[in-house]
């Protein structure tokens, strides 16, 4: 585990279902994080302070939200630390309106968006680590072992498929 966390913050409870997939990317990695829900909306000053702690807390924060999706843009803007955002899907246009808000952040505030949904939150949970890894060689050889292991899934689906069709 290292002294510094990371910080995954969600716009509201309802994210957290999508949001457990990076929950577990990070457990499956052992590394050290913690989790808040606050509204860049509906809790501006608690957006404000955590934004203006995080450097002392986190290397990397993910930052998941919906619709308006301003809850990243807000973090990245007072933090100099990496935010990562993770658009939620919405019941209006699916997470759409969400991703097109988070890519769409105003020069000099960074915010390096996943894809809609679970496979953007195992994603961003996946950048995050790497992000850390650059100072934890520890960290580095559980990256290469992980992508070894999802090599090794697809050689084993692509083997099972060949051998069910008779190419093998």
């Amino acid at each position: 585990m290292m002294n510094k966390k990371i910080g995954i913050v969600m716009g509201s409870n309802s994210d957290l279902e999508t949001m457990k997939e990076a929950i577990n990317i990070l457990k499956e990695f052992e590394v050290a994080f913690d989790v808040n829900i606050m509204s860049a909306h509906r809790s501006p000053e608690r957006a404000h302070s955590y934004a203006i702690e995080a450097e002392k807390k986190y290397e990397v924060i993910i930052a998941a939200a919906g619709g308006a999706a301003h809850l990243a843009g807000v973090i990245a803007s007072l933090t100099p630390i990496p935010v990562i955002g993770v658009p939620m899907p919405t019941s209006g246009l699916g997470g759409l309106d969400s991703l097109l808000s988070m890519v769409q952040m105003p020069s000099g505030i960074p915010v390096p968006t996943m894809g809609i949904g679970k496979s953007g939150a195992i994603n961003a949970a996946i950048l995050a680590v790497q992000i850390v890894s650059v100072s934890d060689q520890k960290l580095k050889q559980k990256l290469v072992l992980y992508k070894k292991k999802l090599a090794d899934e697809v050689a084993k689906k692509d083997k099972e498929v060949r051998t069910e069709l008779g190419l093998l």
